[in-house]
């Protein structure tokens, strides 16, 4: 009689609430056995406890991710228990106080690049670790990148660099991942209605200076767009895409 097989496991960073929580739950929907990760112990332990409630498997870890020690313990739990890692959704990140770049504290621009393109780097490099050493071989990586990865908002230069940076190291795991059965993608979001963006529903800087309300999307559709990703095999990859609020400010910004 065959033995049935191995659950798929994800690890999703910045879990607790928002675009990563949402995503969570969905990948719990769809079976996989789901690591929740944040700074915030309370969030993580109330979605796995409702996931468990459910009968799905989720498991809190709080972690750092710019703390190269505290991915690293992460990763180890990960390992000792379940001995592999399918997915990773690298989804944590911080903005800064939309200001003059003559304006932004040091201390500022360092908490966003520390977490936007460190603590991306630091979780990619221990799943891809992991990924390549683990039978059978391979997995994913799906980076949170943003619209700002293409195009700025007035006064973001922290949080555009960053994310330009990620669309960058996406691009290159990619390629450096194809030896090993491991495929990297990025979704950048736009205007996903959460607990961080409901304050874009009141007003938002335009290029021109102006002030303006801007459409927003329920965050339930980005979470649908990961499940698509994730679920994919590994011989197909969605490089990049694009999800947000039809007539949003994007594509005519400036």
């Amino acid at each position: 009689m065959a033995s049935a097989p191995s659950p798929r496991v994800a690890l999703v960073t910045g879990a607790g609430s928002g675009i990563g929580r949402a995503v969570a739950l969905g990948l719990l929907k769809d079976g996989f056995h789901v690591v929740l990760t944040g700074r915030r112990p309370e969030p993580l332990a109330a979605v796995a406890e409702a996931a468990q409630a459910a009968g799905q498997h989720a498991w809190a870890i709080p972690a750092d991710v710019r703390d190269e020690h505290s991915v690293q313990a992460l990763f180890d739990q990960i390992e000792k228990r379940h001995g592999r890692l399918d997915v990773l959704f690298n989804n944590a990140g911080v903005n800064a106080p939309a200001v003059p770049i003559d304006e932004l504290p040091l201390e500022r621009w360092k908490d966003v690049i520390d977490t936007n393109i460190t603590g991306v780097f630091l979780c990619a490099r221990a799943a891809f670790g992991l990924m390549r050493r683990q039978t059978p071989q391979g997995g994913r990586i799906i980076n949170n990148g943003s619209i700002s990865a293409h195009a700025p908002r007035p006064f973001s230069s922290p949080y555009t660099a960053s994310k330009h940076a990620v669309l960058g190291l996406t691009k290159t795991i990619a390629l450096d991942g194809r030896d090993f059965n491991i495929v990297c993608s990025q979704i950048d979001i736009g205007n996903a209605l959460t607990e961080l963006s409901a304050r874009m529903t009141q007003g938002v800087r335009q290029a021109n200076g102006t002030m303006a309300t801007e459409p927003m999307m329920d965050v339930q559709h980005v979470a649908e767009a990961v499940r698509y990703m994730a679920g994919l095999p590994l011989s197909t990859n969605v490089l990049n895409m694009t999800v947000m609020a039809s007539q949003m400010p994007f594509v005519g910004r400036g």
